[in-house]
């Protein structure tokens, strides 16, 4: 009997099955070979779009294959991790490959993918374009060193290299090579900190690289800088394709044109830019992957087995990569199973199953964690720099999707109960939390903020349903030609974006503001870093001096101390592990963030002597004697006498920055 999902039909074919698996292996071997393992990524977007049954439109096909792909990839990073070949290219590929071979030829599918473009395309692959283009812009024409003043913007960003580098270095998930991984990260992170992020960005690199080694460290710095760059364009561009299935089908012409272009507008100007500037990567990623499980759990306008996959892959990327917002998947998804309780009533135990199985892995790095090394009440009243989501965009559009969803039309819905379900909750849980975080610390702190950012994400992507609330085109058959309603149909929607711009994007399309000031479009966080306000210039000196000087030959840990900047000396002594694949043998690095000596401006006694204590505590922690550079000629000779006398075993090196 032919069915009506797509499947081939009829009896599987073994010589079908044969072929596919033979091909599976033979595509990575041949690309291997050609060093064009990167075609490898489309390739299996491709082949992942061409099985599932999930989206009528092309865009909606490839993001959702994408991200089933990208959760497979961090699933079986756990079998990556421990087989014998580590992140191999063709050994990788090939698994995913036959995979999909397999559970094709199972459920009798043929490759199959929907052509049909939409409009709003253009709005949701804009915004993407448009963000990196404007992130990018400071780094084009640069070389990797140069660069490096827009990578060190912050000791988060070399903190996250540092896994990303570890990762790459023992083949594998840091927390299942521990004791090979605390070489290259500062402990405990190698036990603690959610690593999928970081994981998938070192099975992509390898495959950019078309090897396991990825070469210089410092030219792992560029390509690790423009992966974030890329993850944070297609952040922003996710909120907008989310918003827009939320909408679903009925979400169209300028309706779905206006949802479109606020939530780009409210990315393109509000404070979320500062992810990049503050190296809040894996947040920025769990972002990503937390808009788009949300907007497919809301609605989930699939089949039971795309379900299952959805559902599954959104446990595991937003766990994986920031544990923190899979609370929030995990409610969402007790929420679709109670709101669609008949549709799944018939395979009610298979689905609850797989979908535990699903939650067994997904929780896996966060247990190890939590019985290793994590002390979670400590961790999660963490201060540090915060990145403050618009909290008129957060209140606004969150209140407006309350009052949407409690509208009579909506709340017979799906769709309609799903955002009120997800709203009410994610408003719940980040009262519960900042409540707790009042009582115990008194303020709201690092992770408050983190959590408001989700619930930020939460606000954008249910205006896909207040954009039904407006009122559609009517057709009549007096409306003239197809042409002719083509162009009305463009000229409202380019007006509709045009609209959602200027309200909350703050473009003024050429319109001259009062007493000449430039509108507030010049003055958001992204336009900041596309004019190179936001990069270190303080640090390029010393990058300058580490890359073409200071570290040729050196094996040991090194102190860098250029000035009697502290935080300078900080940065410079952490970016110099990172250059030299070492992050974790300095575990005393924020020791130096006290050392207020190394320039040429003489520091009065007391606070060299602190400064000394410092210094010796840092040299104490190394596996080695290290190396310390000094920028001044008489700061260094004293220092050499005084950690001698003291009996510090450290070389100490003048290395002026001019």
């Amino acid at each position: 009997m032919r069915q009506t999902d797509g499947s081939a039909g009829g009896a599987r074919r073994w010589p079908v099955l044969g072929a596919a698996v033979a091909l599976s292996w033979a595509l990575p071997l041949l690309l291997h070979a050609l060093r064009l393992d990167l075609v490898l990524i489309p390739v299996l977007v491709l082949a992942t779009a061409s099985l599932i049954r999930v989206g009528g439109g092309l865009l909606d096909r490839l993001v959702i294959a994408a991200f089933l792909l990208s959760g497979a990839v961090m699933g079986f990073g756990l079998l990556f991790s421990v087989w014998p070949w580590g992140l191999a290219p063709v050994p990788g590929a090939g698994l995913l490959l036959t995979v999909l071979s397999v559970s094709g030829w199972l459920a009798r599918r043929r490759p199959r993918i929907p052509l049909r473009l939409r409009g709003s395309d253009a709005i949701v692959l804009g915004t993407v374009a448009v963000v990196w283009r404007y992130f990018h812009h400071p780094l084009a024409g640069k070389s990797a060193a140069d660069r490096l003043a827009s990578f060190v913007t912050s000791e988060d960003r070399l903190g996250h290299f540092s896994y990303f580098d570890g990762i790459h270095q023992v083949g594998g998930y840091a927390f299942l090579h521990q004791d090979a991984a605390k070489a290259y990260m500062m402990t405990p992170a190698e036990a603690v900190y959610p690593q999928g992020s970081h994981f998938l960005l070192a099975w992509t690199d390898v495959l950019v690289k078309s090897s396991t080694d990825g070469g210089s460290a410092l030219d792992m710095t560029h390509r690790y800088l423009l992966y974030v760059i890329a993850a944070y364009a297609l952040f922003c561009g996710a909120l907008v394709w989310a918003a827009r299935w939320i909408g679903g089908p009925r979400l169209r012409g300028w309706r779905a044109a206006a949802v479109c272009a606020t939530v780009a507008a409210v990315m393109m100007s509000g404070s979320m830019a500062q992810l990049v500037d503050r190296g809040f990567d894996s947040e920025t990623i769990g972002l990503l992957f937390l808009a788009i499980a949300l907007a497919l759990l809301v609605r989930p306008a699939m089949g039971r087995a795309e379900f299952v996959l959805v559902a599954v892959a959104a446990l595991v990327s937003v766990t994986f990569v920031y544990n923190l917002y899979g609370v929030l998947v995990g409610i969402t998804l007790a929420a679709v199973l109670i709101v669609h309780r008949r549709r799944f009533a018939r395979h009610r135990l298979l689905v609850l199953g797989a979908l535990a199985a699903g939650t067994l892995i997904a929780g896996l790095p966060s247990v190890f964690s939590v019985l290793t090394k994590l002390d979670v009440a400590k961790t999660s009243n963490l201060a540090g720099p915060m990145v403050i989501p618009d909290r008129p965009v957060f209140i606004g559009c969150g209140l407006l999707a309350l009052v949407v969803a409690t509208l009579p039309v909506n709340r017979r819905t799906g769709t309609g109960q799903m955002v009120l379900a997800l709203v009410l909750s994610a408003t719940a849980v980040i009262g519960v939390f900042g409540a707790w975080q009042k009582h115990t610390i008194g303020y709201y702190s690092y992770y408050f903020e983190k959590l408001t950012a989700a619930g930020l994400v939460v606000a954008l992507i249910s205006l896909g349903l207040a954009g039904l609330v407006l009122q559609p085109a009517v057709r009549t058959t007096t409306a003239g030609s197809p042409l002719r309603r083509r162009a009305g149909l463009l000229l409202r929607s380019g007006l509709a974006t045009a609209a959602a711009l200027a309200l909350f994007g703050n473009v003024q399309w050429g319109v001259p503001s009062g007493w000449g000031h430039p509108s507030a479009w010049y003055d958001s966080s992204m336009m900041k870093w596309a004019k190179g306000e936001a990069k270190s210039n303080d640090i390029g000196p010393p990058a300058t001096a580490l890359t073409q000087r200071d570290l040729k030959g050196v094996t040991s840990p090194v102190i860098a101390l250029y000035g009697n900047d502290a935080y300078l000396n900080l940065r410079s002594t952490f970016l110099a592990q990172i250059l030299t694949h070492q992050a974790g043998r300095m575990v005393g690095l924020y020791d130096v963030f006290y050392v207020k000596i190394g320039g040429p401006v003489a520091v009065d006694e007391k606070e060299y002597q602190a400064s000394l204590g410092r210094l010796k505590g840092a040299i104490a922690t190394c596996p080695e004697p290290p190396t310390v550079l000094v920028g001044d000629r008489k700061t260094a000779d004293r220092i050499k006498r005084d950690l001698a006398d003291a009996g510090s075993a450290a070389t100490v090196v003048y290395a002026p920055l001019k």
